[in-house]
């Protein structure tokens, strides 16, 4: 499975932003997708998960009632919508894919930067 973000870019505080997660591969639609963040100098940080079927949906604890994951397995694809953002937001964003053999996620993308300024 390949993993391709794109959406990132300058936004401003309050303002939102969707990001995408282009996925290769027929078996990412078995797989649990997630959403990492990791700003300047910090470690990575959790921000969303959800499983192959959407049925278990998981997110951060600084993002709670402000983003959204949501995939469609049909066009492989992993979404994060993101809304009210924060200059405290602002890192590289990564889509990330786990078999479901796996506890860890064996599947990264190459991220895409979000900036929120104030």
């Amino acid at each position: 499975v390949q993993l391709v973000e794109s959406g990132g870019g300058l936004v401003h505080t309050g303002d939102s932003l969707n990001l995408s997660c282009a996925a290769t591969g027929p078996a990412f639609k078995s797989y649990a997708m997630g959403w990492f963040r990791q700003a300047l100098g910090r470690e990575r940080e959790f921000v969303a998960a959800m499983s192959w079927s959407g049925g278990v949906i998981l997110y951060g604890d600084s993002v709670k009632g402000r983003f959204t994951i949501s995939r469609d397995n049909a066009k492989s694809m992993g979404y994060l919508q993101m809304s009210s953002l924060k200059p405290e937001d602002t890192a590289v964003y990564y889509c990330a894919a786990r078999s479901p053999s796996s506890s860890q996620y064996e599947y990264w993308g190459q991220g895409t930067q979000v900036t929120v300024s104030s």
